[in-house]
């Protein structure tokens, strides 16, 4: 069960490190989607940030469990706040990637509690 933890944390850590790269450089379609939901250009660093302290702590997890299990807990939470902000505007094109990752992040937190009972 580690194995499979590693892989999906590996993966979810490329994504975050993705999604923090692109609203650090401010690419366009992050800017023009975090417009739709209101939430400022010149803030950006901040949901960058969280996206690469998630990314740290996925990492450390597989060192130190309680710190993947935290780590996967706040990608949770950072994931269904995206999609409370979407659905707040009623940007329902935008909820498929946020759910998305939030389900990716779900299964990276199950597969990590998952694999101490060894």
């Amino acid at each position: 069960m580690f194995i499979a933890a590693v892989i999906v944390s590996a993966l979810l850590v490329a994504v975050l490190l993705g999604s923090g790269r692109a609203k650090l450089v401010r690419e366009k379609a992050v800017v023009e989607m975090m417009a739709t939901v209101g939430f400022p250009e010149d803030r950006l660093w901040l949901l960058a940030g969280a996206e690469f302290v998630g990314a740290v702590g996925l990492v450390g997890g597989l060192f130190w469990a309680p710190l993947g299990i935290a780590a996967a807990i706040g990608v949770i939470l950072y994931f269904a706040g995206a999609i409370g902000s979407h659905l707040r505007v009623r940007d329902y094109k935008g909820i498929a990637p946020a759910t998305g990752l939030l389900l990716f992040a779900v299964s990276t937190l199950v597969l990590r509690v998952a694999s101490l009972g060894r």
